[in-house]
């Protein structure tokens, strides 16, 4: 037998001597295509939207012209009206993220295929799918037309979003529990009540506890932003800023949000880092 012929057998499955890269496309012709479909749809979407570049050019300017008036930034005599805006948007992040949770947890088990009846469930997964439709920035403009201007309906904004959102991903993990302990509890004739306690919050409550934290961190943004149509927090103040070419304040508000975000970044990873 030559020393260097294969020693595979007949018919056993042989297996690639160099690695090469998956592809999604299977073929390089079909990678061009793709690509080639992008580039087309590109150009027709550009035409289509009849982008005036002349106006965009025009825009250069007047955008160097507002960052040379952001700078520096200066707070002068308006320290009262930074603070107050911002420990708003801070009590809004927070009780809304302590408002949602509450809601979220009867809307999941609702929600969740294995624990509740059918019609029950498709109710639940209904209100959740429409309550997600719809964006932060569209739920303020309705809460504010309904209670005007103010906290309040940016407070609502963000409980009934963060609701929605905590309760879909809670609901996803009830239904991805192991079925044995809810079985053997059912078994032995506990109600609903003690199935839920005893076999179901055990296995979810690490997984909702860190999905709450991040809902919370993502709350002081979203608190930045629909005060800008008039719900509140401190994006009130930064659109009043800009209404009034009062630049480096508004440079100011920013650089305020911005340290805000990167604490509540800070704290959400340091919160995760503990309950894993």
């Amino acid at each position: 037998m030559n020393p260097g012929a294969s020693a595979t057998a007949p018919g056993a499955r042989s297996y690639p001597q160099h690695w090469r890269a998956t592809s999604i496309f299977g073929s390089p012709g079909r990678r061009m295509a793709f690509w080639l479909v992008v580039a087309a749809y590109m150009v027709w979407a550009i035409g289509d939207l009849r982008i005036n570049w002349e106006r965009i050019l025009k825009g250069f300017p007047r955008a160097l012209d507002i960052f040379a008036r952001m700078f520096p930034p200066a707070v002068d005599d308006k320290w009262t009206i930074l603070v107050n805006g911002m420990t708003e948007s801070v009590q809004m992040a927070i009780a809304s993220s302590i408002a949602g949770i509450v809601l979220a947890i009867p809307l999941a088990l609702c929600a969740a295929r294995n624990l509740a009846p059918r019609p029950v469930y498709l109710a639940a997964r209904g209100l959740i799918v429409v309550g997600r439709t719809f964006h932060e920035v569209l739920i303020a403009i309705f809460f504010v037309k309904l209670f005007g201007f103010g906290p309040v309906a940016g407070l609502l904004t963000l409980a009934f979003s963060s609701a929605i959102f905590l309760a879909k991903m809670l609901a996803e993990d009830i239904e991805n529990i192991a079925s044995g302990p809810v079985e053997a509890l059912r078994a032995t004739g506990a109600g609903f009540g003690q199935v839920v306690w005893y076999s179901v919050a055990p296995q979810v409550i690490v997984k909702t506890l860190g999905v709450f934290i991040y809902r919370l961190d993502a709350n002081l943004r979203h608190s930045t932003v629909v005060g800008i149509v008039g719900a509140g927090g401190i994006g009130t103040t930064l659109s009043s800023s800009f209404s009034r070419y009062d630049y480096d304040f508004a440079c100011a508000i920013l650089l305020t949000i911005a340290a805000m975000v990167a604490l509540g970044e800070w704290f959400s990873d340091w919160a995760r880092r503990k309950i894993r």
